[in-house]
């Protein structure tokens, strides 16, 4: 990819017929952007059709009118730019465009270039140059080979449209968005009205906004995704105590009818019991399919309240806004919903996309010390299973991190939550293993969870102990060697998470264990590494070694 830029647009360009017009709109709708087309822009500028132009005034005053139409343009933000196909050419306008956001190249054969176009012209479409004369084919094979050096100078992300629908194009030019504001980690939040990420998966995709004092944009941010109808705000009595009213009166000036439900707030209210509260909530305010629950909280509200989502008539709109940090950089994203069972952790639940995830950090400042440092672990996560340069950034910024300082924080909020929407785009439903991957240290986690009764340790502090665990097993297998434990030591404890977990009953862990999620025909299939940075699946796993392990962490 191209070096960082200092815009936040998405430009697609390429040949004629290659798909630039229809993609572009579907892309906006998909990032909620306005679509902007220069050829459409230029008509505007010269009072007359492209071809009148050439014509009449010749092909260096509309390229004029192309550098004029493609300057305005790139001056916007959060804006979907499709450019004519010979505007590449120009080394002034693609350092302009690459200025301006990520370059997408749309490309085409030119065998499927010519029957695009042969069949705009029999559906009553103008004649386009391109087909005239004695030989289109090879005038296009020649035309578009000339500008293909200038096309692959200029893009950060190439999407081949040949076998595509519609859709499935502009999902792939969203996925390459992802990747290259992954690239970029918090500068792109710095953008107004810009996501940090947006999600994409194969049943939806949504951004995820990241930003410091966001929270007053919810409604505005609701209605650009095209939510509308009531807002049934579902909390807890803490948060909603504090930011209850506020939230409510933020939907109600976008022109939400709002009312909020308060739960009680831990784990322990992750039940059944509150689901039924939330239908009722629901049935007695009339909701319809149309409206949207908004999950305020932390991880529990986020999965309570998105599980009522998914099944309350069928399913309705949720939108995530996560007042944790591990809210934030973990649970509100991907889909996972559900409640806890007595004899295991998330055990009925299901997968429901959310609209919307907006994550004001500022929130994170009334949080308790424990609560805020449980968070870390599930950040730390993300750059032990799949990014060692993040992880090493979490080791030189943990005290500004610890400090809630606000540039840091949000940067490295917005880089977790990138790593985890590409995990989450890869693999929705845990079919392929690659979203298993984050369950990275959860499999004893989960364990010690259900042991204690989900009463003694936040879940951060579980999964940090837990990672250890996964770190220990890992040098058992031979996989790595003792460094690495040590670095998961040293960086949990900079965070203030505990690395042993001693009075646990062993029993009851390994029987908790035994019900995880992720085992399969009998054998857990364990989240290892095999270096900071890159996790691997095991299945084989001598059950010795868990033991040896657990007996280390202080689990008797």
């Amino acid at each position: 990819m191209n070096g960082s830029r200092s815009g936040c647009n998405v430009i697609i360009i390429g040949f004629s017929a290659t798909g630039k017009s229809q993609i572009a709109p579907r892309v906006a709708a998909a990032l909620g952007w306005e679509w902007l087309d220069t050829d459409i822009e230029i008509v505007k500028i010269a009072g007359k059709g492209i071809e009148d132009i050439f014509a009449q005034d010749g092909e260096p005053r509309f390229r004029a009118l192309e550098r004029q139409a493609l300057e305005a343009a790139c001056r916007k933000r959060s804006t979907v730019i499709s450019v004519g196909g010979g505007a590449a050419v120009s080394t002034e306008n693609r350092e302009l465009m690459r200025r301006a956001g990520m370059v997408v190249l749309l490309e085409a054969r030119p065998e499927t270039i010519y029957q695009r176009l042969q069949k705009d012209s029999a559906e009553g479409a103008s004649i386009r140059p391109l087909l005239a004369g004695a030989d289109p084919l090879q005038r296009i094979r020649e035309l578009k080979q000339s500008r293909q050096s200038s096309y692959d100078a200029a893009a950060d992300w190439t999407v081949h449209t040949d076998d595509l629908s519609t859709e499935e194009a502009a999902l792939e030019v969203v996925r390459g968005w992802r990747y290259w504001s992954r690239s970029r980690c918090g500068d792109v939040t710095a953008a107004e009205g810009a996501p940090a990420v947006v999600v994409v998966t194969a049943t939806q995709s949504y951004p995820v906004y990241v930003g410091w004092g966001i929270l007053e944009t919810l409604g505005r941010e609701m209605r650009k995704c095209g939510l509308s109808g009531s807002a049934f705000v579902v909390s807890d009595e803490t948060v909603a105590h504090i930011y209850g009213q506020r939230v409510r009166g933020f939907l109600r000036d976008a022109g939400f009818r709002a009312s909020i439900l308060a739960l009680p707030p831990g784990e322990t209210a992750k039940t059944l019991d509150n689901v039924s509260k939330i239908y009722d909530f629901l049935v007695k305010s009339k909701a319809e399919r149309g409206d949207v629950v908004v999950a305020f909280g932390g991880g529990v509200v986020g999965d309570i309240a998105g599980y009522a989502a998914a099944t309350f008539l069928r399913g309705m709109c949720v939108v995530q806004v996560p007042t944790t940090l591990v809210g934030m950089v973990d649970s509100s994203i991907g889909g996972k919903v559900g409640v806890d069972h007595p004899r295991g952790k998330n055990l009925i639940g299901a997968f429901h996309q959310p609209s919307l995830v907006l994550a004001d950090v500022q929130l994170l400042t009334t949080l308790p010390e424990r609560e805020l440092a449980s968070g870390w672990a599930e950040v730390i996560k993300h750059g032990l299973i799949l990014d060692a340069e993040f992880f090493a950034l979490l080791n030189d910024r943990a005290g500004a991190l610890m400090a809630l300082e606000e540039e840091s924080l949000v940067r490295a909020i917005s880089c977790s939550t990138a790593i985890k929407a590409g995990v989450v785009a890869e693999d929705e439903r845990e079919t392929s293993g690659r979203r298993t991957l984050l369950n990275y240290g959860h499999t004893i986690a989960h364990g010690i969870e259900a042991a204690t009764g989900y009463k003694r340790f936040l879940h951060g502090e579980a999964v940090a102990i837990g990672m250890v665990g996964a770190a220990m097993l890992s040098q058992r297998m031979g996989l790595v060697g003792p460094e690495v434990v040590a670095q998961h030591r040293s960086l949990l404890e900079k965070f203030r998470l505990p690395v042993s977990c001693p009075d646990v009953e062993r029993k009851a862990v390994l029987r908790a264990m035994e019900l995880d999620k992720k085992v399969k025909e009998g054998a857990i299939r364990w989240v290892l590494l095999e270096g900071i940075g890159k996790a691997v699946l095991r299945s084989d796993v001598p059950v010795k070694h868990v033991r040896e392990v657990l007996a280390e962490l202080g689990i008797r």
